[in-house]
């Protein structure tokens, strides 16, 4: 997802824009920029800098200063861009990354940051809100579901807490070669919980990390690991974000009942991350002192394994926690009472009132026509991205959403197939059908009746005559303007009632 985001930054400047990154650590802010920087070195006009705790308070009013002014092309940043004092002169992208780790007052932030940019959020288990807002069409999402090559499933245990376990675990790592990360999420243990590893694999080499370190020892510790000095790093949850280190396979999590589903599946992708298999110990205590939720949770973290599997994990969690409220803070808000079609509904009417917009939907007409319309699986293999596509296609109001929709299909997926460019007309048709009362478009023997149970004569009278011997109104049972198409193909036919409805509409 972190490659996505780059080449999305990198469209974005070479556009003319700003684009900004924005991480929930230090360590992955600074690695984010790392990367960047090596992937830039061709690029030389494009400047990158990192904004954090880790610069000094001169170098950061520089970079601010330069941001405002135009000379920065890319920020990488922790909360500290959020900040009032940092400036854009024109930011284009905004890339929120690990978007599970911010809170609703970071993301109130983010939207004051200015209102017309693109948000790009990347997530293996985005909160239970933000999938919701996905799955109710107030976002959209795209799921990557193709593993690095030679990846594999890492093998997830949830067992009760035993001396013998944890020893097994630390020492059938280290007799491979590789290292261990040992989850003890309590500061002021850790130092005596790290003398009893050290007791019971006396081979170990021990090294401790947590947040309230200072920062350039805990850096150090973090790069010593890193490059093999330690066997096992005892440490907090401050490895849950950025940490990448192909050595370490094993990760043993003390107490895993107290962490979120989303927090044990970050913790098991900090393992796995190389060609060897992977190891993940979540201990807990008896089964019996742990409740019902937890339960869930980690049934849940041992039943997906499989790569990927962030995706099911976040909707388990949906599940079990529920939706959360779309406009606050608050973690509830389930939709059973009113049902979900319904909920969505409900959701749009607000989003459309507080944009300004007319919630009433305009009125379309039913298009009832033999004609081949559809999105075939040889133009867009993937089903979830044909469906979006089918949605967005019936979304169709006018002419200039055909037209934005027709650009976007032919830069994403190649020239249109005559299928898809009938999908489109249909849709078109019956948006602007139904504008001048028109309640149904439909075949009679080759030819096309347009119905209007309440007519306007004289704009239907002018229409008709624009199209001159190829259009006449029959005045039986129902009112309607009968289209002479027989004998013609698909396309023909339905450039003619698109010819018609348009002079309709003047």
């Amino acid at each position: 997802k972190t490659e996505v985001a780059f080449r999305a930054v990198f469209k974005a400047v070479m556009s003319g824009k700003q684009a900004a990154i924005l991480a929930p650590t230090t360590i992955l802010a600074q690695q984010h920029y790392n990367t960047l920087k090596t992937r830039l070195l061709n690029f030389q006009a494009v400047r990158v800098e990192c904004l954090s705790r880790l610069k000094k308070p001169k170098e950061q009013k520089k970079i601010i200063e330069d941001l405002e002014s135009g000379k920065v092309d890319i920020l990488v940043g922790t909360h500290r861009i959020l900040n009032k004092d940092v400036k854009f002169k024109e930011l284009g992208l905004l890339v929120v990354d690990e978007e599970q780790r911010f809170g609703v007052a970071h993301k109130e932030k983010i939207k004051e940051l200015k209102s017309n940019i693109d948000v790009l959020t990347l997530s293996a288990t985005p909160i239970p809100r933000t999938l919701n807002m996905a799955l109710s069409g107030i976002r959209d999402m795209s799921l990557l579901e193709t593993p690095p090559l030679e990846r594999f499933p890492v093998q997830t245990y949830v067992v009760e807490y035993s001396d013998s376990i944890v020893k097994d675990a630390i020492i059938r790592e280290l007799q491979r070669g590789g290292q261990v990360y040992y989850l003890y999420n309590r500061v002021e243990g850790i130092e005596g919980f790290a003398e009893k590893i050290r007791a019971l694999v006396p081979d170990a080499r021990v090294a401790i990390g947590h947040g309230q370190m200072d920062e350039k020892n805990l850096e150090q510790i973090i790069m010593d690991f890193y490059s093999g000095e330690y066997d096992v790093l005892l440490c907090t949850t401050i490895i849950e974000n950025g940490i990448d280190i192909p050595g370490a396979n094993t990760i043993i999590v003390q107490d895993a009942q107290r962490f979120g589903l989303s927090q044990l599946y970050q913790l098991r992708g900090r393992v796995g991350r190389s060609n060897r298999m992977a190891y993940a110990y979540f201990t807990v205590p008896p089964m019996r002192a742990i409740g019902e939720d937890a339960v869930k949770r980690l049934n849940a973290i041992e039943e997906f394994t499989q790569m990927g599997s962030g995706f099911k994990i976040a909707m388990r969690d949906l599940e079990i926690r529920g939706a959360g409220n779309l406009l606050g803070g608050e973690q509830h808000g389930h939709m059973s009472r009113i049902g979900y079609d319904l909920y969505c509904k409900m959701v749009k009417e607000a989003v459309d009132g507080s944009l300004g917009k007319n919630s009433e939907e305009a009125p379309k007409a039913a298009v009832e026509m033999k004609v081949d319309a559809y999105i075939s699986e040889e133009y867009i293999p993937f089903e979830s991205v044909r469906f979006s596509v089918y949605r967005k296609i019936s979304d169709i109001s006018d002419l200039d959403d055909m037209l934005d929709m027709t650009d976007e299909l032919t830069d994403r997926f190649g020239k249109l197939p005559q299928t898809v460019e009938n999908l489109l007309n249909i849709a078109y048709i019956r948006a602007i059908a139904g504008k001048v009362g028109a309640s149904v478009v439909r075949d009679d023997g080759g030819n096309t009746v347009i119905v209007y149970p309440n007519p306007d004569i004289e704009s239907i009278s002018r229409a008709v005559s624009a199209c001159s011997d190829k259009a006449f109104i029959t005045s039986g049972r129902v009112f309607s303007v009968v289209l002479k198409t027989r004998g013609e193909n698909d396309k023909k036919r339905l450039e003619n009632i698109k010819y018609y409805l348009e002079q309709h509409c003047h």
